[in-house]
């Protein structure tokens, strides 16, 4: 069996990567031809743990390959997956869908037979069947079918979600295209995987349901450890206290300075889009976008708080910039939003990132970047944990409090154990950490 990915970027590289390990012959397609020269030679234009090793074993048992000549990869493929980006539109919020219509119309004019268009960009409700309806306009000689087969993939765990997922969710209209999928997806159905068929439209809400709801989860914990700091409870502990339930579970139960990344806020944006013009408005969506646009301000106003009354000149040192750890994706990570706000009050940003600099320094002009978390801290007025990388969880105190000019810590990820804070001399201030870490864990 052969496939075509349309799109070499993080979804694209990962399921092609991951594909090709389950035997199948895959042709990975970008217009950029100098990525394409590095992935030739396994150079990876993304940090994904395994990604690499994964990317140069298919490579050299010719399973996987990469070309910008899209029409010699779509030819003798009997699938062909579209995964090209689909960024917020300015103005609205609506996906934009420029790079997927330029796909189909160029994956139109090379097919030469019976083809499945399999859709794993994210797309709004009516898309796939859209594509249809211009493939059979533009290559009314050739039988197609399009399916939606979104992707569920968390950046820093992205292989283990592809090879071991939950379920895969596969809209087709078909049984020939629906066989295709099984065929493709064999060694997962192997695996007692969930293989769950649907229509085209439940499948393309699947996916922005699961991601709004998400997002759902983490802006209340957000709301919460407010309330928690408030009330003098602790969030710890109330996220643990809930998350045991089955029907709640603990994962996305956080608090943190507001989620970013490729997917929740360009999601959450379009899929409220959709039910405006759909007539069936989600407002629980729509606060759910506001409050985390409104978080990021917050955490910025904490910041400047901690480092007192008159912040010019004063400095901050920032560990971690990326939105989330094990990526060095940029982007909408809070860290966009916080540090020019803190520039923009005076506050001089040294920084340091273990993945995320070189996308950083494209995005962040004015900072300082540092070679590790203790060059960071220098002088620092006051210490910001802002991404939750495991290196930041153990962090010599001792140090620490040399470093610093002031030993003020504003831990936005909730890291670090408030009474081992406290007890080495610390302002430490958390998110709805009300109450010891070690009362928490009865001890």
């Amino acid at each position: 069996m052969k496939i075509a990915m349309i799109g070499s970027g993080y979804v694209g590289l990962v399921s092609g990567a991951c594909f090709s390990e389950f035997g199948i012959d895959v042709t990975c397609v970008d217009q950029d031809k100098t990525k394409v020269k590095s992935l030739c030679r396994a150079e990876m234009p993304i940090y994904e743990p395994g990604l690499n090793e994964l990317v140069e074993t298919n490579l050299k048992a010719e399973r996987l390959s990469f070309t910008t000549d899209l029409a010699d990869a779509v030819r003798d493929a009997d699938a062909v997956f579209i995964a090209v980006g689909t960024p917020s539109r300015h103005g609205d919020g609506y996906a934009d869908l420029s790079f997927v219509h330029a796909a189909a119309e160029e994956i139109a004019k090379a097919i030469t037979g019976y083809t499945v268009v399999a859709m794993k960009s994210t797309v709004p409700v009516g898309t796939a069947r859209e594509i249809q309806d211009l493939l059979r306009r533009l290559a009314p000689n050739c039988e197609t079918d399009v399916v939606s087969n979104p992707e569920f993939l968390r950046e820093g765990s992205a292989l283990n979600d592809f090879m071991r997922p939950d379920r895969v969710v596969i809209g087709a209209e078909s049984e020939r295209a629906r066989e295709v999928m099984r065929k493709i997806y064999r060694p997962l159905y192997l695996l007692e995987t969930p293989i769950h068929f649907t229509t085209l439209e439940t499948s393309e809400l699947t996916k922005y349901s699961a991601n709004a709801f998400l997002a759902m989860k983490v802006t209340f914990i957000n709301e919460i450890a407010d309330l928690c700091e408030n009330v003098g409870a602790d969030v710890q502990g109330v996220a643990r206290g809930i998350g045991l339930d089955g029907r709640i579970g603990s994962k996305f139960l956080h608090a943190g300075p507001g989620y970013g990344g490729s997917c929740f806020p360009k999601d959450t944006r379009a899929l409220v889009e959709t039910a405006k013009r759909a007539g069936s408005r989600l407002r629980l969506i729509e606060t759910v976008v506001e409050v985390n646009e409104s978080r990021k301000k917050q955490m910025t106003e904490r910041i400047l708080a901690a480092i007192g009354s008159d912040p010019a000149g004063k400095t901050a040192a920032i560990l971690g910039l990326t939105f989330k750890p094990n990526t060095d994706d940029m982007r909408e990570s809070p860290s966009l939003d916080i540090v020019p706000a803190l520039e923009e009050a005076g506050v001089r940003v040294r920084a340091f990132d273990p993945e995320g600099m070189e996308e950083a320094k494209k995005l962040l002009k004015g900072v300082t970047y540092c070679a590790d978390s203790y060059e960071a801290m220098k002088e620092a007025d006051v210490l910001v944990i802002l991404t939750e990388w495991n290196e930041f969880r153990s962090l010599d105190l001792e140090r620490m409090k040399q470093l610093l000019r002031q030993p003020v810590v504003v831990d936005l990820r909730n890291v670090c154990n408030p009474s081992e804070m406290q007890m080495a001399g610390f302002d430490y201030r958390a998110l709805g950490r009300s109450l010891p870490a070690d009362f928490e864990s009865g001890s």
